[in-house]
């Protein structure tokens, strides 16, 4: 585990944006277990593909009109119970952070895992997300 000093910067960078960081748990079956609407579930993590991509690509995206009905986020690799427990409801993917999911009335409707993230531009991957909510959140 990191120094959480170092962490809080980077988990700041999502919570500012009105994203829900869940750290326990029991704080991720609250917000995830039988969800109604559409819920964004950011794997966030310390990497640079995190801070250079997938943070930016999320903040870009979430200035698009449809957006998630809720937004949350777990911190891999810094809250461990948490993370398993939110990968759990990201059925289908191996574990991958940075990744970033969008859950439709509690079923993955869309995901981007870490491969889809690294190297590409945070332009293009807020591209992906905008695409996935005027696709799944929008009225």
């Amino acid at each position: 585990m990191y120094d959480e000093r170092f962490i809080t910067p980077m988990r700041q960078e999502l919570t500012r944006l009105g994203v829900e960081e869940m750290r326990t748990a029991e704080e991720v079956d609250a917000k995830l277990k039988e969800t109604k609407g559409t819920t964004l579930l950011v794997v966030n993590s310390m990497c640079g593909c995190a801070a250079r991509n997938a943070r930016p690509a999320v903040a870009s995206a979430l200035q698009n009109v449809a957006k998630p009905d809720q937004l949350t986020t777990v911190f891999a690799g810094q809250d461990i119970e948490a993370t398993a427990r939110a990968r759990s409801y990201i059925t289908g993917y191996p574990p991958s952070s940075p990744s970033i999911a969008l859950l439709k009335d509690g079923k993955l409707a869309f995901m981007l895992e870490r491969f889809q993230i690294e190297g590409r531009s945070a332009d293009d991957i807020s591209r992906d997300l905008v695409g996935a909510f005027n696709t799944h959140c929008a009225e």
